[in-house]
C-alpha cells in the first residue's frame, strides 16, 4: 500500500489576497468553503506551488504577489514526504528587473531548481478552468497530459523546454534564411533526439493508464479511452534510435516549407491527446458538459491511482469546486474514492454543506477576505 504524503502547516506572507494566513492540519482532508472570490482557489494555488512549473494558475511570478506588497510572497509548509518530514519554502523577492524566478529552500538550504520538489512530494490538481479540456485547443491538452507525464518522469520537463528551445532556435535560422547545413543539422539532431523521447513518455503514460483502467473495477465515472494523434502516431514499437533518424530526415526536408511557414510543422508539439467515453463509445468533445467533467475526474483519480502505485506514495490533490455539478449521491461516491486513495485532498466549495458526506474524513475551514479560520 502507497504511503501517505500530507501537508501538517500551510503559511502564505503577501500571496494574492492574503497578508499573511496560517493553517494547520492533521493529515485529514481539507474542505475550504466560502464565497466566491473570498481566496479558496488561492489557497490550492499557494500548494500547487509546492511542484515544478507555475502552478495551477500558470501564473507570472510577480501578478501572484499581493496588491500593495512590497512586490515579494512567501509560501511555507512542513510536509511528510516521501523523504521524511520535511521543511519548505518558496516564493521571489523584490526585483527592479525583469527576470524575476522563483526561490526555494528545503529544510532552509537552497534548492538548485523547481525539480527537487518532485523528491518530497507529487501534486496533482482537478480546476473548473479545465472543464473544457476536451473542446479546447490540442496545446491544453498536450500540456495537461505533459503534467501527467511529469509526475512519474521527473525529466520530462527539461526535455520539453530543452526541445521548445532547439525548435525556436530552428525557426529563426529559417526564418532568417540562415541554411547553414552543420548548424541546423546540429539543432536537428537535438530535436529528433528529445522529441523522441518526449513522444514515447507520452505513449508510455497512455499505456500505463490504459492497463490500470483495464484492471479497475466499477465507478460511478466512465472510462476515459485515450490516444495520441499527430506525430508519429503509429510507430511505438520500434527502435527509438530508428523513429530519431526518421525525425532527423522529416525535418531536413521540411527546411524549405517550416521556412515559409514560420514555424516548424512536424513534431511532438503537433500532438494531440484524444479521449473517448468508453461506456457510450464517444469522443469526449461530442459528450454533455456533464460527460465531460465525469469524464475528466475519472481520469484525474485514475492518474492518481498510478502515481501512488508507481511511486510508493500519495499523490496531493486540489481539487477546486468538485462537487458543484455533482448530484449527492455521485458526490459521496467520489468522496469515497479520493478518501480510498489513501492520501490528503484539498477540496473548494461555496456551500460546506455540500461535504456532509465527507464527516469527519476531513477538516472544515471557512475562507473570507483572505482570512481562514477552522
Amino acid at each position: 500500500m502507497a504511503q501517505k504524503t500530507s501537508l501538517s502547516r500551510l503559511k502564505l506572507t503577501d500571496f494574492r489576497n492574503y497578508a499573511e494566513a496560517t493553517l494547520v492540519l492533521d493529515g485529514r482532508h481539507v474542505v475550504l468553503a466560502g464565497e466566491n472570490g473570498a481566496g479558496k482557489t488561492n489557497l490550492l494555488e499557494a500548494v500547487s506551488f509546492f511542484s515544478p512549473g507555475r502552478g495551477l494558475r500558470r501564473a507570472v511570478l510577480t501578478d501572484v504577489a499581493r496588491v500593495g506588497a512590497a512586490g515579494s510572497f512567501t509560501i511555507f509548509a512542513d510536509v511528510d514526504g516521501m523523504e521524511g518530514e520535511v521543511s519548505i519554502g518558496t516564493g521571489i523577492e523584490p526585483a527592479d528587473g525583469e527576470n524575476v524566478t522563483r526561490k526555494l529552500r528545503i529544510n532552509g538550504t537552497p534548492a538548485k531548481s523547481t525539480e527537487e520538489l518532485s523528491d518530497h512530494l507529487s501534486v496533482l490538481w482537478l480546476t473548473p478552468a479545465m472543464d473544457g479540456l476536451f473542446t479546447g485547443p490540442a496545446a491544453d491538452r498536450r500540456r495537461f497530459l505533459d503534467r501527467l507525464v511529469l509526475s512519474l518522469d521527473h525529466a520530462h520537463g527539461r526535455r520539453a523546454s530543452d526541445f521548445e528551445r532547439a525548435m525556436r532556435s530552428r525557426n529563426r535560422l529559417l526564418s532568417e534564411g540562415r541554411f547553414d547545413p552543420a548548424w541546423l543539422s546540429a539543432i536537428e539532431a537535438q530535436m529528433a533526439s528529445l522529441g523522441i523521447a518526449m513522444a514515447a513518455a507520452r505513449q508510455e503514460m497512455l499505456g500505463l493508464l490504459r492497463t490500470l483502467s483495464a484492471g479497475s473495477g466499477e465507478t460511478p465515472f466512465p472510462t476515459p479511452v485515450l490516444a495520441l494523434e499527430g506525430f508519429m502516431d503509429h510507430a511505438t514499437e520500434r527502435p527509438a534510435a530508428e523513429l530519431e533518424d526518421e525525425y532527423l530526415q522529416m525535418l531536413r526536408n521540411s527546411r524549405g516549407r517550416d521556412a515559409a511557414a514560420g514555424r516548424t510543422l512536424e513534431g511532438p508539439h503537433r500532438s494531440d491527446l484524444l479521449v473517448r467515453h468508453r461506456e457510450k463509445d464517444m469522443e469526449a468533445e461530442r459528450c454533455s458538459t456533464g460527460e465531460q467533467k465525469a469524464l475528466l475526474i475519472g481520469l484525474v483519480l485514475a492518474h492518481a491511482r498510478l502515481t501512488a502505485d508507481m511511486t510508493g506514495h500519495t499523490p496531493i490533490l486540489l481539487l477546486d469546486e468538485i462537487a458543484a455539478h455533482l448530484d449527492e449521491g455521485r458526490r459521496a461516491a467520489l468522496f469515497d474514492l479520493v478518501h480510498g486513495l489513501g492520501g490528503q485532498s484539498f477540496m473548494t466549495g461555496t456551500d460546506k454543506s455540500m461535504f456532509s458526506a465527507l464527516a469527519d474524513r476531513a477538516q472544515f475551514f471557512t475562507v473570507a477576505h483572505g482570512s481562514v479560520t477552522s
